[in-house]
């Protein structure tokens, strides 16, 4: 495998999880729009419809967040280039999904990109190591949180930031998270989207 020169992790992003160690999971136009009269500056936008999607977008920009676009829960938008064009164009600022090529676009687009990873064993891990060694995400979706426990060692050689998801409920689970590598958690639940780093204990 022929290795590229890494990138650098967007100051943005740093600066946000430094602060909010949650990014938010946005299912629907309706948890958008209350996402943005919170604090929290990091949201995944999921399950828009295609005619909603540039307004929602725009408003989320306008509210100074930073929102990644799941592509592969937005109906009707596609896999191909010319869905990453559509969303630049609207002025999406980063994109999520599972499929490498589409980081690997994304990054050559000047656009954000989080690869989603769910993790069944070690072995599916260290595939998902090669691979995101070549498309180079500027942050990591590791599903599920409880797996995090039993493979933090591997998740380190992920090389970027990387992020809990899947069955965050509590606080607990955030800071446990942490604990374990998580450079933050995502999660539906407004209850813990404005939690801030320095109230959470253990962590």
């Amino acid at each position: 495998m022929t290795s590229r020169p890494k990138r650098p992790v967007d100051r943005r992003l740093l600066a946000a999880l430094a602060e909010y160690p949650v990014m938010a999971s946005l299912v629907g136009v309706a948890m958008a729009e209350r996402f943005t009269t919170t604090a929290t500056p990091l949201g995944i936008l999921a399950s828009v419809p295609l005619g909603d999607l540039t307004a929602t977008v725009r408003r989320t920009v306008a509210a100074g967040k930073i929102v990644f676009v799941n592509m592969d829960s937005t109906p009707g938008l596609g896999h191909d280039p010319g869905a990453l064009t559509f969303l630049k164009g609207i002025g999406a600022i980063g994109i999520c999904s599972t499929r490498a090529a589409i980081v690997e676009r994304a990054n050559g687009l000047g656009l954000l990109a989080m690869q989603k990873v769910f993790v069944t064993d070690r072995s599916n891990l260290q595939r998902s190591i090669q691979s995101i060694a070549r498309s180079q995400p500027d942050l990591v979706q590791l599903m599920p949180a409880v797996v995090l426990r039993y493979v933090e060692r591997h998740a380190r050689d992920l090389g970027v930031p990387y992020l809990a998801a899947g069955f965050v409920q509590a606080e607990a689970d955030v800071s446990e998270a942490l604990r374990h590598g998580a450079a933050g958690v995502c999660t539906s639940d407004e209850n813990l989207w404005e939690l801030r780093r320095a109230a959470l204990r253990g962590s």
